[in-house]
């Protein structure tokens, strides 16, 4: 089949995260083909992306044929070639990620498979979901068994509001459990080294985002005073290329791609085969979305996504159709075509 039309569209949210404002957060693409099959994506850059697609990709795209996995790659690294003036990273990649998913997408449904099927053997049927946000007691009752809050450095008494989060944490999910902390880039070394020290009981799985993705020497440092609580991170690096400095640096004890960040399933592929080389495990951030569910179903993914279900009762944007539900704490790819969504058409101008 060959591509007819690309083109991004920036959703009409109504509840999008304070932090990302009104235009930053995802976008989807839509890909049309000869054949009258349909392909959706999702990617990053909000509306700063949407030139770049609709504009540049769209014309290096149309009439490209489509017919095998071998085909995306080489679309990928076309896109990536064509974009390095302006891209290599950031939002350049966030919008090449949409376009990427599209295209395993479309060609799921062209084939009857499933992504997970395009990618290689399913080695898992139920995948262990841990849940992000703050309203621990509603996740407990949904039944997760892993749990991640955030938690920002201000002062001196985030110390102690860390221990009380933590300890609250671990009381309601129970001693068996994994608790996480996402710092998101507010702590630095000595703050991490002190956290270790006064959250050591709590017994906390990993920190997250301890630094900005630039200060790899210290992460890696770091790794060796927290244990054996680890330093995770990635979901703000791009493509193998990154990546490959991530190994070098060893700066992490664990890989949080983001699938429609990174590159998408094509780049994810790549920071993969980098990691079962260096034995690093992956836990892909976002991982519970569609994209994510099908990637870590068939590559050596640790068997964990995240799930960021908000609070109870509190609106939200449903954007996909067809998203599948946690139960028990266990979630799993659609075994339907392609992803197995679309797009909510009340939110799609």
């Amino acid at each position: 089949m060959k591509l007819t039309s690309v083109k991004a569209i920036y959703p009409k949210y109504k509840n999008v995260g304070t932090s990302w404002r009104t235009h930053l957060w995802q976008i989807v693409v839509k890909i049309e083909t000869t054949t009258g099959i349909t392909g959706y994506g999702y990617g990053g850059g909000g509306k700063a992306s949407l030139p770049i697609i609709n504009g540049h990709f769209a014309e290096l795209l149309c009439n490209r044929d489509l017919n095998s996995v071998d085909d995306i790659k080489a679309i990928w690294e076309d896109l990536y070639f064509e974009s390095i003036p302006y891209g290599r990273k950031g939002i350049a990649i966030m919008a090449l990620s949409g376009i990427d998913l599209a295209l395993w997408d479309l060609l799921g449904k062209a084939e009857n498979y499933p992504v997970y099927k395009l990618i290689g053997t399913k080695t898992k049927d139920k995948i262990r979901a841990y849940a992000t946000g703050t309203d621990v007691e509603w996740y407990k009752e949904m039944g997760f068994t892993a749990y991640k809050f955030p938690h920002r450095w201000n002062s001196e008494k985030d110390y102690q509001t860390a221990f009380d989060t933590s300890e609250i944490a671990r009381k309601i999910m129970g001693p068996e459990s994994l608790i996480m902390i996402d710092t998101y880039m507010s702590w630095n070394s000595h703050v991490t080294t002190k956290m270790s020290e006064t959250l050591q009981e709590h017994n906390i799985y990993w920190f997250e985002d301890v630094t900005t993705p630039d200060e790899l020497e210290p992460q890696s440092i770091l790794r060796e005073k927290v244990k054996p609580t680890l330093i995770a991170g990635g979901e703000h690096e791009f493509t193998r290329h990154g990546y490959g400095e991530l190994a070098k640096s060893k700066a992490l004890d664990l890989w949080q791609p983001d699938i429609t960040w990174c590159g998408g399933i094509t780049a994810a592929l790549q920071i993969m085969d980098i990691a079962n080389k260096e034995n690093i495990p992956v836990v892909p951030h976002r991982g519970g979305e569609p994209w994510g569910l099908h990637f870590i179903a068939s590559t050596q993914c640790e068997n964990l996504a995240e799930i960021l279900p908000g609070s109870k009762d509190a609106p939200r944007d449903d954007l996909w159709i067809g998203e599948k539900t946690t139960l028990n704490g266990f979630t799993h790819p659609s075994d339907k075509s392609g992803f197995g969504v679309y797009p909510n058409p009340d939110l799609i101008p």
